[in-house]
């Protein structure tokens, strides 16, 4: 008797081959245009922004599309205006970028692990959203997408990182504190949500339990929010209970993992 097959992993490769090839098409569309999109992705430890960034840039040219995963500062980098080495890493004329982690650090990890001080997380919380004005009034579009996941399954996919020889560098003394921390990093991702999710730059909260889910959705709702020619807009229809686009400045958030 055959395997049984798991109803998300039906056809789950011929749906994301389907997906990758309407991203093809809107980064020939961003290469002819010279237009720039960023994207960021933010979340969790082990929410899977890794395998989401892989099924996003598998099949694009690596000349115009980069990822950036930026490591701790340097003595020097501490020294210079937050924003500014990120600064460098933005997308150029006909580039798609993604964030692996961006300048959200700061509302994240830093607060949270105590490697900022009250007035540099009140100095970033009150001046990004500015910054990213800047950032998407130059011409720039920006996506922001933050990738959630219950602290059970959190648990699981540290476990396997400890067991699985091919995951061992992801292993940190970060994400080894992010069990314990759980309600602190809930806390500061509730306060970024509701303080930095503005009219110009909202951001997505995606249901990541599931990584082909994810993978699947995320892609949908980020080829349905930029413009490229011959778009199947059939493929692009998304589970609502996956996406979850978060209002903006203040209004409830989408239901999260508390």
């Amino acid at each position: 008797m055959g395997k049984k097959l798991n109803p998300h992993e039906d056809g789950y490769d011929a749906k994301l081959k389907l997906l990758q090839i309407e991203l093809v098409k809107l980064q020939r569309q961003v290469i002819s245009s010279g237009s720039r999109l960023l994207i960021i992705l933010e979340g969790r430890d082990t929410a899977g922004k890794d395998g989401t960034i892989k099924a996003i840039t598998e099949h694009l040219s690596p000349r115009e599309s980069h990822v950036v995963a930026l490591s701790k500062p340097t003595d020097r980098e501490e020294g210079e205006w937050y924003f500014q080495r990120y600064v460098a890493e933005l997308p150029s004329s006909g580039e798609i970028v993604i964030f692996n982690r961006s300048w959200y650090n700061r509302a994240g990890v830093e607060k949270v692990m105590g490697f900022c001080t009250d007035t540099q997380y009140k100095q970033f919380m009150d001046s990004v959203n500015e910054f990213e004005s800047l950032i998407i009034k130059s011409g720039t579009q920006l996506i922001k997408y933050y990738l959630d996941i219950d602290k059970e399954e959190q648990a699981k996919r540290l476990k396997s990182r400890e067991t699985d020889p091919l995951k061992q560098w992801k292993i940190s003394p970060i994400d080894q504190q992010a069990q314990k921390k759980w309600k602190d990093y809930s806390l500061a991702r509730n306060a970024m949500l509701k303080k930095t999710s503005s009219a110009l730059a909202p951001w997505t909260v995606i249901n990541a339990n599931d990584k082909k889910l994810t993978h699947l959705n995320l892609i949908r709702d980020l080829l349905a929010r930029t413009n490229y020619q011959n778009k199947d807009k059939k493929l692009l229809i998304f589970d609502s209970k996956v996406v979850m686009p978060c209002p903006p400045l203040g209004n409830k958030a989408p239901n999260l993992a508390p």
